[in-house]
């Protein structure tokens, strides 16, 4: 077991928490493809609740227990049951529900990396959870079935990387293209012109907005929603209530355009996200 996976694990099992989780960066060979792999997995009976905000994480969740709960932009329903899936990027919160039951993996794609992996257009996962089965096919029954069996977590995560660098082997090369205006939207905090970014690589706004839809998909002007988002969340932390100051910082119109587009994209006003931080 690795030292770092260790402290994730001390840190987690505090007897006040309900859940172990048990976090571990990937190896070099998956860096920009994977950002991290989670094990988790509750251990006291409960109803548990959490508001995941618009990020540019592609989760895929294997489970050998019982389902989650899971609504985009709104509390789960009766229906809304799912245990393995792959879950596309989604402009808006997203609430997860469990009852006390949950043991799952999960491997955290980066945009880029899930089309890479999945290989398939991302706009088949957008706003959407897809079975693990549709997703990944015969191969995903096999990989739910090796981690089930699997001893403890590191051994888990053992057969999460090699079935990722094992698939990524074969994978076909991302447009040079959408990877460079992606990584450019990320670079400016979402602050880029999207005809600017067209024109340099000489393509129509239509061509790149296609492409975009492929490859990660939403839109770049989607995407630049996301990243603004974050960043100014990020910024809230150390600026504390300086709203007027983020909103510039961070390329809205005004504190008005900030408001609007945190309750879109988190459910909830920057004042309020800041007092739960």
């Amino acid at each position: 077991m690795s030292d770092e996976t260790e402290r994730h694990r001390q840190d987690n099992r505090s007897p006040a928490l309900h859940f172990e989780m048990v976090r571990r960066k990937p190896t070099a060979l998956l860096a920009g493809i994977v950002t991290d792999i989670c094990g988790y997995r509750e251990i006291w009976p409960g109803h548990f609740r959490i508001v995941e905000y618009a990020s540019l994480t592609v989760p895929l969740v294997i489970s050998f227990a019982e389902a989650f709960a899971i609504g985009l932009g709104r509390d789960p329903g009766d229906n809304d049951r799912f245990a393995s899936f792959a879950a596309g990027l989604y402009a808006g919160p997203v609430v997860i529900e469990s009852f006390g039951g949950a043991c799952c993996v999960q491997v955290n794609f980066t945009p880029l990396g899930a089309r890479q992996f999945f290989d398939l257009p991302m706009s088949e996962l957008k706003d959407r959870m897809v079975d693990l089965d549709d997703a990944l096919g015969f191969e995903g029954i096999a990989l739910r079935e090796r981690l089930g069996e699997a001893q403890d977590w590191d051994a888990r995560f053992a057969i999460a990387e090699g079935f990722v660098t094992s698939r990524l082997a074969k994978a076909n090369p991302l447009s040079p293209e959408v990877a460079w205006a992606y990584r450019k939207v990320i670079a400016s905090g979402g602050r880029n012109r999207i005809s600017a970014l067209a024109e340099e690589i000489g393509w129509s706004r239509k061509h790149l907005a296609a492409k975009f839809s492929d490859a990660i998909g939403v839109g770049p002007k989607t995407l630049s929603r996301i990243v603004r988002f974050n960043h100014a969340l990020s910024l809230s932390k150390r600026q504390e209530d300086d709203w007027a100051g983020i909103a510039a910082d961070c390329g809205y119109a005004d504190q008005a355009h900030l408001v609007r587009e945190f309750r879109q994209l988190a459910g909830e006003t920057p004042s309020t996200l800041a007092a739960l931080a």
